[in-house]
């Protein structure tokens, strides 16, 4: 009886486990709302002095983040001569189906990324793909069955390959693709691939375009690589335009933050801004509310918590800055990497630059307060920490590991 009771409650604590793992999905860049915010975290009463893996199993090459919808992950990589898309079951590691075509690797400056960088997106029970050379692809996330492929044949990309993860709306896959000072905003049918629209101009940033509703009209916002600006999701014609130069020879790789009617931009050797839009009429306009030249970023996105914005500086530090007027609280004085991530966990925040160091620290204004570091990976690290619950999925640069921290 003990043995028969005791079977019955390691099944039940297995049940309220996995419970806490698909407590939020994680279907498209930067999260649900594509704001890096992760729900269901508990904050441990002792931090582990390290972290032990689940699983890890070997997915191959690339730098885009895994999806998490439901009991399953999707992921797209690099596997010798083909791109693959992998679903994966979340709690086991287990394939469940992939789908592979041929593409030729990366070369020049970008051979030492040879895997996709842009995230995948779920939406409507399809997985949405972009490839390093401007392949698109729609599957059934159930089946893995190809639902439309658009090719690429002019091999328009950016100068190192494509950096631009899908954005999903209303069954619609927004889409910046194209070369420099050669672009194009499309608007797919998620069902068919087809057009309802085509915008012509600026060509990709290393940045992925965001959904923004001002006064009940759906903002697509794009920032390309001259310009921050808002498209018109019905139609796309632009509803406002901000020039966002770039400075040197850098280019605009960060995605801005978007908040209410607020977005925050930032940009290598150009600082940070804010800025709000306002209807007027039947015309939206955009009034700077802020500008600091003390704090900007080279990939990283910040974070929104409690009226802060937290991220990591393009000089590689953590930095605290007031959303409301964009004085500095504070910078710490350790070097980081580069690249890095942030995601939003509730109580404490976790930064994860490309050394593979994934960084605990609390959401504080007055301080940088550091609560736990872990070595997750001995290879650099391009892709957000993938945080359900208490486990944390790392893709590092061929392989997918399960971590938990309890």
């Amino acid at each position: 009886m003990k043995k028969r009771n005791f079977v019955l409650i390691s099944f039940f604590a297995l049940l309220l486990t996995s419970a806490n793992l698909f407590s939020q999905d994680w279907p498209q860049f930067r999260g649900v709302n594509r704001d890096s915010k992760a729900t269901g975290f508990k904050v441990p009463v002792a931090w582990p002095d390290t972290l032990t893996p689940q699983w890890k199993i070997k997915v191959g090459t690339g730098d885009a983040t895994p999806v998490l919808v439901g009991k399953k992950i999707y992921l797209h990589a690099r596997q010798e001569a083909d791109e693959v898309i992998i679903c994966i079951e979340a709690m086991t590691g287990k394939a469940l189906w992939a789908d592979k075509y041929p593409v030729p690797p990366a070369t020049g400056p970008a051979a030492s990324h040879p895997g996709p960088r842009s995230t995948p997106a779920f939406a409507d029970g399809k997985i949405i793909t972009y490839g390093i050379s401007g392949i698109m692809s729609c599957l059934d996330a159930e089946t893995g069955k190809v639902i439309w492929r658009r090719e690429n044949p002019a091999n328009a990309i950016p100068q190192f390959y494509t950096g631009m993860s899908p954005l999903v709306v209303d069954g619609i896959c927004i889409a910046h693709v194209g070369t420099r000072d050669n672009g194009n905003v499309l608007a797919l049918d998620l069902k068919t691939g087809n057009e309802k629209w085509n915008w012509q101009g600026d060509g990709p940033a290393y940045a992925s375009p965001s959904l923004m509703v001002v006064a009940g009209k759906k903002h697509i916002i794009v920032q390309t690589e001259k310009n921050l600006m808002a498209l018109n999701f019905t139609d796309g014609k632009i509803l406002w335009q901000i020039a966002t130069p770039v400075q040197q020879r850098f280019y605009n790789c960060v995605s801005p933050y978007i908040d209410g009617n607020r977005i925050y931009y930032t940009g290598q050797g150009t600082g940070t801004k804010a800025i709000e839009v306002i209807k007027e009429g039947d015309k939206y306009i955009t009034k700077e509310l802020w500008s600091t030249s003390e704090v900007g970023a080279k990939w990283n996105t910040p974070v929104l918590k409690g009226g802060y914005l937290y991220g990591f500086t393009d000089q590689r530090r953590i930095y605290c800055l007031n959303a409301s007027d964009g004085k500095t609280a504070w910078i710490d004085g350790a070097t980081n990497s580069d690249f890095a991530t942030i995601v939003d966990c509730g109580q404490v925040l976790i930064g994860f630059p490309q050394t593979g160091n994934l960084i605990v620290f609390k959401p504080d204004q007055s301080v940088y307060s550091e609560v736990a570091r872990y070595k997750v990976s001995q290879t650099p690290v391009y892709a957000f920490p993938l945080v359900a619950g208490n486990f944390i999925y790392i893709k590092d640069a061929e392989y997918l590991t399960l971590f938990k921290i309890n």
